[in-house]
């Protein structure tokens, strides 16, 4: 090791008393193992501390104008110095002064005439305290930086399924066009309003609005189970083909389920795209399907996507039928209040259809 980086490990002690004897006293004990600076004043020590944080400061507590205390109090509430360990020098010997002394945030205390074994004992202990905590500190920092690292590339692993999940379903039903995405933004938006009204919270926060506008586009993945002649099929669908096609919500279900035991994360990534996949059939009244739940028993981010779904069916144009208007798809959905929908969904509906009406402009099949 050079002279330079010897100099850069050595610590850096911070000695602060307004007696010239003392300070000459300390530093002539000191200089030889550690890198010493001086100040003869609170101010003083207060502006060398925050140029260049010490590693320790001997700090005594008798000072004209701004005391020991005031000095602690002020290093320990600003973030460059808080960590440092400061030991009081002081003649006083009540205890309640030092009590006022810890409470500041002092470390130790040194009571004067100082010993010199006494001040290089303390003096070594707490320097091997501190650097011992700079290591937890960095160490900890390091490792939540990899963490970081680590959890970003998850995500984008996770981002990254779900492109090929969807993508897999789209190719399969090109009538829908851009719907996946379209009805993605209808349940964003939707929840996002309920949560700023104080409904559903939970269920509702930022994270998991964030992950149910995720899972969306996932909720027709079950269709890939479906022959194409009845999926691609043009005209209306006879009674026993629409009773295959209503097979799709549980092929989803069990599609994710499997991939969520695979991958360890039924209880978060895939719990929500579960849920839309099976359930987004369900009717508030009970008479959907494929389990016949009814009202609260449906879970919410189903409950969300059957309104964004059958808004979007209503309003796009598909083989056999061409679109509805925006008012004429407001009708219907009003009219399957607590019926076919959720009353607070249909109501966060009317409250955002200006945001629908844009949604469904920029995302245009």
């Amino acid at each position: 090791m050079s002279s330079s980086e010897a100099q850069a490990h050595t610590p850096t002690i911070l000695v602060v008393d307004d007696a010239p004897t003392n300070l000459t006293l300390l530093a002539g004990l000191l200089d030889k193992t550690y890198r010493v600076k001086l100040a003869s004043s609170g101010p003083k020590a207060l502006e060398l501390a925050k140029r260049s944080p010490p590693d320790l400061v001997l700090l005594d507590l008798m000072m004209p104008g701004m005391d020991g205390y005031e000095v602690c109090q002020r290093l320990k509430q600003d973030p460059r110095t808080s960590h440092v360990p400061v030991i009081f020098l002081t003649a006083m010997q009540e205890p309640e002064d030092e009590t006022r002394g810890f409470e500041v945030g002092a470390a130790d205390y040194i009571h004067k005439p100082i010993s010199p074994s006494v001040v290089k004992a303390r003096v070594k202990t707490h320097l091997q305290n501190k650097a011992f905590h700079d290591y937890l500190n960095n160490r900890n920092a390091k490792l939540q930086t990899q963490l970081e690292i680590q959890m970003a590339q998850l995500d984008r692993l996770r981002d990254s399924t779900l492109f090929i999940m969807i993508s897999f379903a789209e190719f399969r039903d090109e009538d829908t066009g851009n719907h996946v995405k379209r009805t993605q933004e209808y349940v964003r938006v939707l929840a996002t309003h309920l949560w700023e009204q104080g409904l559903h919270h939970k269920v509702l926060n930022p994270d998991s609005i964030q992950l149910i506008a995720k899972s969306a586009p996932l909720h027709d993945i079950g269709k890939v189970a479906i022959p194409d002649s009845i999926l691609l099929k043009p005209g209306k669908l006879t009674t026993e083909e629409f009773e295959v096609m209503k097979g799709h919500p549980l092929h989803g279900w069990d599609m994710l389920n499997r991939a969520a035991l695979r991958m360890g994360e039924e209880t978060d990534f895939l719990a929500y795209a579960m849920e839309i996949a099976r359930s987004h059939h369900e009717k508030w009244d009970g008479s959907g399907y494929p389990d016949g739940l009814r009202g609260q028993a449906i879970p919410l981010s189903a409950r969300l996507m059957a309104v964004a779904d059958v808004y979007d069916a209503l309003i796009s144009r598909r083989p056999y039928k061409e679109p509805f208007s925006h008012e004429v798809a407001m009708k219907f959905i009003d009219e399957g209040r607590d019926k076919h929908f959720d009353g607070d969904i249909v109501d966060a509906l009317h409250a955002t259809q200006a945001m629908f009406i844009d949604i469904a402009s920029q995302w245009k099949d």
